[in-house]
């Protein structure tokens, strides 16, 4: 059997967060308790490319959420706040994602280790979160996974991390330098990491097919957003090999 979706509204949720929080959530079909992921969307939101992400993470065996941040009025009321938020690490996104995290580690089905990833404007978030601390002594969560990210305009709010696996694409040019300078800094700070840069791959390269509003699809495929399978293949393979060795279950 295939793993199960389900559209759920996560509560109770942390202050800040949005009214009735929707999410989407991927039950896998093995037996559990499961390690869960909180999935962060790209920027146009959970369209039919984001579905099928949560459906592949539940596939491999993980209990995976992604909260919805335009649950307060969709992309076009959403996206603006959404993305200052990424940009000042404050904000009601990340009450939303915080609400996601809590929501997976309440559940009797959880084994306690948790990851987090991200695509586009969520690879963003989800770098910031592998070194967003919840206490004052580690990370919230045990890896994360980082998919054409943006990195933030201060690289110290990012040295104290969880293990990160990172891709990006060659032709990818919001983000261009983001590979090299993401390996040089975990690097230097003994993060363990597994960062990969696809030649000839574009922004998106992990979608099936092209995602946005119809109007503006030809604009994004002239500003090289484009699907590539060989690459997202092998993105997902190294996901898979890099959370199965650092989301170990810290429940009895």
């Amino acid at each position: 059997m295939p793993p199960v979706l389900q559209d759920i509204v996560i509560s109770p949720t942390v202050d800040g967060a949005s009214l009735h929080l929707k999410g989407l959530l991927g039950i896998p079909d093995s037996p559990g308790p499961w390690p869960a992921v909180v999935v962060v969307h790209e920027a146009f939101g959970i369209e039919a490319e984001m579905r099928k992400q949560v459906t592949h993470l539940a596939s491999l065996g993980y209990l995976a959420l992604m909260p919805d941040l335009y649950t307060e009025g969709g992309f076009r009321k959403c996206i603006g706040a959404t993305a200052r938020a990424l940009r000042s690490g404050t904000g009601r996104a990340w009450a939303d994602i915080e609400s996601a995290r809590l929501w997976l580690t309440a559940r009797d089905d959880f084994t306690g280790a948790l990851g987090i990833i991200g695509f586009c404007m969520g690879g963003g978030f989800a770098l910031l979160a592998a070194a967003s601390g919840y206490d004052s002594e580690e990370t919230a969560y045990q890896a994360a996974a980082v998919n054409y990210g943006v990195l933030p305009a201060d690289l110290d709010v990012i040295e104290h991390s969880c293990p990160v696996v990172a891709s990006y694409g060659s032709k990818d040019r919001a983000v261009k330098d983001a590979p090299a300078r993401l390996e040089a800094l975990y690097t230097r700070l003994g993060v363990a990491h597994d960062v990969k840069e696809y030649p000839g791959a574009a922004h998106a390269f992990m979608n099936e097919k092209p995602t946005g509003p119809l109007l503006i699809r030809p604009f994004l495929k002239i500003s090289g957003i484009a699907p590539d399978p060989v690459a997202a293949v092998d993105a997902w393979k190294r996901i898979d090999a890099f959370f199965g060795e650092h989301l170990v279950s810290t429940r009895p």
